[in-house]
C-alpha cells in the first residue's frame, strides 16, 4: 500500500485537536490527513491543515472551485505557503446555505489550472465522483483534470468490490485513493441513496462490523495493487472504527 489519508471534519480547533489527539493512536500507519472545507464550520480547510501538520507529517486542505474568483490571485496561496502545506485536493463544492457568501461560476479544471500556474510547487488532486452519472460521463472529466494537470484522485466512498474493481480497471496507471467510509444506521443508508445515488450491494448492512469488514477489504486490495486508501470515519464511533480498521 502506497499511502493512507484519513478526513477530519474541522468543526472547531478544539474538536479537531480532540480528533488528532485520538488518529495519533495510529501515527504509524496514516501519511496524511484531509480536511473539508464546510462552510457552516468557522475553521476553513487551510487553517485546519495546519493544525494538523503539527502532528501528523503531512495534511490536505480541500478547495471548493466555485468559492474561486479566476480573476484574482488564491486567496489561500499565502497560508499554503507559510504553513509549507505541498498538496490540496480540489472539489467543486456545494452551494451555500449562506447567500451572502460569494460563489463564482469556476469548475474544478478551472482551479486545477489556477493551481498549476500560480502554486507549481504544489501537488493537486482531483476528485471521482462514481455516482454522479454514467462511467463515459466521469471517464471525460476525469481527462479534462488530467489535462489541467491533476497528479492523482480521491473517488467518493466505495459500497462493493465489483464496483470499485470495474473503476479500478478503467483508471489503470493513475494515482488513485480509494475512499470508503462507515455506514452504521438505516437513517445514514437513506442519505446516501438519496443524496450521493448510491445502490448498496444485497449483503450491505448499515453496522459498525460491516463497515469495519468492507474497509479492510478494500486495504487488502489496495495492499497487492500498490494503491491507496481514503478512509472517511465519522464523528459519531470515530475511535471504534479506526481501532477496527487501523488497530
Amino acid at each position: 500500500m502506497k499511502r493512507i489519508s484519513v478526513e477530519l471534519v474541522p468543526r472547531d480547533e478544539d474538536s479537531l485537536r480532540q480528533e488528532l489527539s485520538l488518529l495519533a493512536k495510529f501515527k504509524d500507519k496514516v501519511d496524511v490527513v484531509n480536511i473539508p472545507d464546510l462552510l457552516r464550520f468557522p475553521i476553513r480547510s487551510w487553517q485546519g491543515a495546519a493544525i494538523a501538520q503539527e502532528s501528523f507529517p503531512a495534511s490536505m486542505p480541500h478547495i471548493r472551485a466555485m468559492d474561486v474568483d479566476l480573476d484574482k490571485e488564491l486567496t489561500m496561496k499565502a497560508y499554503l505557503r507559510e504553513h509549507n502545506i505541498r498538496e490540496v485536493l480540489v472539489i467543486e463544492g456545494d452551494p451555500p446555505q449562506d447567500m451572502m457568501h460569494e460563489v463564482y461560476p469556476t469548475n474544478s479544471v478551472d482551479v486545477i489550472w489556477k493551481f498549476r500556474k500560480e502554486m507549481p510547487e504544489v501537488k493537486v488532486y482531483a476528485g471521482i465522483d462514481q455516482y454522479r452519472g454514467s462511467m463515459a460521463q466521469e471517464l471525460y472529466r476525469i481527462k479534462r483534470k488530467l489535462q489541467a494537470g491533476a497528479a492523482g484522485f480521491f473517488t467518493q466512498p466505495f459500497f462493493d468490490m465489483r464496483y470499485l474493481e470495474v473503476y479500478a480497471d478503467m483508471l489503470q496507471g493513475l494515482e488513485v485513493y480509494w475512499g470508503v467510509s462507515p455506514v452504521m444506521s438505516a437513517r445514514s443508508q437513506s442519505y446516501w441513496e438519496r443524496k450521493n445515488n448510491v445502490v448498496f450491494p444485497h449483503a450491505f448492512e448499515p453496522t459498525l462490523e460491516w463497515s469495519v469488514d468492507f474497509a479492510k477489504k478494500v486495504m487488502a486490495y489496495a495492499e497487492r495493487e500498490k494503491a491507496n486508501v481514503y478512509l472517511m470515519p465519522i464523528k459519531t464511533n470515530l475511535e471504534a472504527y479506526l481501532a477496527g480498521v487501523l488497530g
